[in-house]
Formats: C-alpha cells, sequence, structure tokens
C-alpha cells in the first residue's frame, strides 16, 4: 500500500534549514494498521502530512498503491490524495454550519459523486457508526465522540484505500478514546488499512505494528504480538461503573 524510500523532508527559515525527516525507508502493506508514535518534534506529524499528500519531500520517493507520485502536478497530487486517503483529524474538522449529513456529503461532492450516491453513502456511514439519530444535527450539538464520529464517516466516504487518522484520540476523554479506537480496530478487522499518529503508547498499542521516531528518523519498527483490544477494554470499564 505504501513503499517510502530514503525520504526526507528539510524546512527552511530564513538562513537556518531544519531536517524534519531524514531519509526513512519502509513498506505499510494492504491491511495492515499501523501506529507512529514518538515525542514532540520527532518527525511523526511531518511523515504523516508526507504520507497524505499534505506535503512534498525534499528527497526520496514515495509509491502509494502502486503509484509513483513523485512527479504528479499539484492537481494531481490533490486528486489522488481526494480518491485515495480518509483523513482523520484530532480537531474534527467538521464545518459548523453543515449537518452531520452534509459534512460526510461534502467530502464526495469534490469527487464528482453524484447527490443520490452521496446521501445514500452519507447516511449508510453515519448509520455504520451509530448516529442515524444524528443525521440532521450541527457539530455543535454533538459531542466530542459523535463529531469523531463523523469525521470516520467523511473519512470513508470516498472509500478510500487507506485511513489516515492524527492523534484521533487526543480530544476525547478515555472511554470515547476507547470507542473511536474500536471504531479503528473493527475497520481494520474488515481490511481497512489504517495508519495513525499518536503520542501517547497505550492508544499505540491497539495497533498491529509500532513505528517509534525520533529526531526525524525511523528508531524502531516493532509488531504488536496482542494489541489490545478496545472492545474488551470498554466492557470492563463499563462493568466496573456498574459495580460502582
Amino acid at each position: 500500500m505504501i513503499k517510502i524510500s530514503k525520504l526526507s523532508k528539510t524546512y527552511s527559515t530564513g538562513t537556518f534549514t531544519v531536517p524534519a525527516l531524514k531519509g526513512i525507508s519502509l513498506e505499510i502493506e494492504p491491511g495492515e494498521f499501523v501506529a507512529i508514535t514518538g515525542a514532540s518534534g520527532s518527525g511523526k506529524s511531518t511523515m504523516m502530512n508526507l504520507l497524505g499528500l499534505l506535503d512534498r519531500p525534499s528527497a526520496g520517493s514515495y509509491i502509494l498503491d502502486g503509484m509513483d507520485v513523485s512527479n504528479l502536478d499539484d492537481n494531481e497530487y490533490a486528486s489522488l490524495r481526494n480518491r485515495k486517503i480518509g483523513f482523520v483529524f484530532q480537531a474534527f474538522n467538521l464545518l459548523p454550519r453543515l449537518t452531520a449529513l452534509k459534512n460526510v456529503e461534502l467530502s464526495m461532492l469534490y469527487a464528482g459523486i453524484k447527490l443520490e450516491e452521496r446521501r445514500k453513502r452519507a447516511v449508510e456511514g453515519l448509520t455504520l457508526l451509530g448516529l442515524e439519530d444524528r443525521l440532521h444535527h450541527f457539530p455543535n450539538e454533538l459531542s466530542g465522540g459523535q463529531n469523531q464520529r463523523v469525521a470516520i464517516a467523511r473519512a470513508l466516504a470516498n472509500q478510500p484505500a487507506i485511513i489516515l487518522a492524527d492523534e484521533p484520540t487526543g480530544a476525547l476523554d478515555s472511554q470515547t478514546g476507547l470507542e473511536i479506537m474500536s471504531i479503528f480496530q473493527e475497520l481494520n478487522r474488515h481490511g481497512t488499512t489504517v495508519v495513525l499518529v499518536t503520542h501517547e503508547l497505550n492508544i499505540a498499542q491497539h495497533s498491529r505494528r509500532i513505528l517509534r521516531m525520533a529526531d526525524g528518523l525511523l528508531v524502531a519498527d516493532e509488531e504488536v504480538t496482542h494489541p489490545l483490544d478496545a472492545r474488551e477494554e470498554l466492557q470492563a470499564l463499563r462493568e466496573k461503573g456498574a459495580e460502582a
């Protein structure tokens, strides 16, 4: 699904240059669930921006789902991003004046999908995520967890090859964060490739593979033999609450 070779990114600030990524090479196979972790300044957000075609590398190659993106112009870059990648952000990035349904539909509008199909996919996606009674609610009428579910439905609407999630539980309480992780795990069980950035080790341990970054380098690539099961954790949390 993803193959990067000697990928580097350098930012220039006046007379200074800051190397954010330093020649990283890795592959991510279809159907993997990968977490990218590291301290602030480690390069994980830069990595996410490059993988998500939100920025261009300074050097190195990137092949996404069999396509070398190196020589694409800006329009081709944007088109590929819209077709192949679904994004989920910490801040949700929903438009406040649009309902949940309209927020999900909007992502498909840019892809040229007709109204009837947009509406069908949006309703199906929101229903799948337990929001069938919130279709016409605005973001300020929804909880943080519900807004993140809308964002996930939006990310899935164009049937992307990969979901990229940047600190998707960062703005949520522990229980709601587990609910979101259970959704990602369920999507992955059904074959969706998921890559998420998180600074929280307990969140990363729900993935099947952890990439650890430091100072712009990939310093560890570890398989998670026994990923945490968010559904089991939720059940235990609810039982504990019931006993209390």
